[in-house]
């Protein structure tokens, strides 16, 4: 009898251990995986953008009276000398008294100075645009022949790009100079004596396209009242205001990616200048930041022929970069004792390994140490998970 009793009671006592076992092991938490991998890694600053013409200029009326109805539509041709855009009936001129004659006098005075200035301005633009120019023919016969490197061919190319610009913008503001001087006489009387009925006809100052057209229907004017605003849209650019502390982190020449622009890869662009005055920007939640100008310019301005003036743009500039880093997921990423931390599955339980990182963006981290290549990690540990506990990937 007591040879039957004792296997029961063995079984017995062997089924409540193992139900005691089942009872008491740990509980296996679920969790998302994640792994440490080596590959490229790119930081950037993040902002909207604006796209606008490089050099803008306005034309007003040079004299006061009735203009005619303006012809010319936002997106038309001009050229310089050539297009009329706007035709002026003088209204009959006032007297002028001594003191206003004086003024007047002045200010034509100071417009011809102006003029001679911007004239010897464009004039030595047009002097170094030529040094330049032929800089880059020797570089890039030196590049043919191996002897210079891409990147000198490349900066004496961006270098000409400036010097043309700098060399439009001069003789745009020659153009200006030009008009104020005029303006300056007509309000004068200096201008030829005009018969009754006589009209003033303002020809483009410049070659480009109409921008902004200040009204359209016939009406009175005053002198220096806007009636158009022209430029060279070909000559595109991009503003971008960042916050003060991001600008900062910019430097001239880094690389820009242009998004949302409406094509489907995004164009690139090189940071031309930061701008050395910030502003006050209230933000969309009611706070107000620091804000500071960048503007950008495009590395292949045809690239960009189907954006116009004051479209909206994604802009992402380039601060740090590199083809080959140790990196792990933002999600896996954790404060543990106030350094960062991760949970690396080992033998299927969590164990903490602190790590420490360098650069960062919004997706991923480079890992300096504390992790290898390949390591199976916990994304987006919850709050109940502890060193040591047994975990199931899903």
């Amino acid at each position: 009898m007591r040879s039957l009793l004792r296997p029961r009671v063995l079984l017995i006592v062997a089924g409540l251990a193992a139900l005691l076992v089942f009872v008491l092991r740990p509980a296996t938490t679920t969790v998302t995986g994640a792994t440490a991998s080596r590959g490229p890694l790119v930081v950037t600053i993040d902002e909207d953008g604006r796209t606008r013409v490089r050099d803008r200029f306005v034309i007003t009326a040079p004299v006061a009276g009735q203009v005619r109805r303006l012809t010319l539509e936002p997106g038309d041709r001009i050229e310089r000398g050539r297009t009329v855009v706007a035709v002026i009936e003088p209204a009959a001129p006032v007297p002028l008294d001594a003191r206003t004659r004086a003024e007047l006098e002045a200010a034509v005075g100071a417009a011809e100075a102006t003029l001679a200035r911007v004239a010897e301005e464009e004039r030595r633009a047009r002097s170094v645009l030529d040094v330049v120019r032929q800089q880059l023919a020797r570089t890039e016969t030196l590049a043919a022949a191996g002897a210079v490197a891409q990147e000198t061919l490349d900066l004496q190319r961006a270098e000409a790009e400036q010097a043309e610009a700098a060399a439009r913008a001069a003789e745009f503001a020659v153009a200006q100079a030009r008009q104020e001087v005029a303006a300056g006489r007509a309000r004068l009387g200096r201008g030829a004596a005009r018969p009754a009925g006589a009209t003033e006809t303002i020809l483009a100052p410049v070659d480009g396209v109409v921008l902004v057209r200040h009204g359209e229907s016939q009406r009175v004017v005053a002198p220096g009242e806007p009636l158009f605003e022209v430029g060279d849209p070909e000559a595109m650019e991009v503003v971008a205001d960042l916050l003060s502390a991001d600008a900062v982190r910019v430097a001239p020449g880094a690389r820009v990616l242009i998004d949302n622009w409406g094509g489907e890869a995004p164009l690139a662009g090189r940071v031309r200048r930061v701008e050395p005055a910030g502003f006050t920007k209230i933000s969309a939640l009611g706070v107000e930041e620091q804000r500071v100008n960048v503007i950008i310019d495009f590395v292949d301005p045809a690239a960009a022929a189907a954006l116009g003036d004051g479209y909206r743009v994604d802009v992402r500039i380039v601060i740090w970069e590199s083809d080959d880093v140790l990196q792990v997921p933002i999600s896996t990423l954790f404060r543990n004792g106030g350094e960062w931390a991760v949970f690396a599955v080992v033998d299927g339980r969590a164990v903490v390994r602190r790590v420490t990182l360098g650069q960062r963006n919004a997706a991923a981290a480079e890992v300096l140490d504390g992790l290898d290549e390949g390591a199976t990690l916990v994304a987006y540990p919850p709050d109940t998970l502890a060193d040591g506990m047994r975990v199931e990937i899903q």
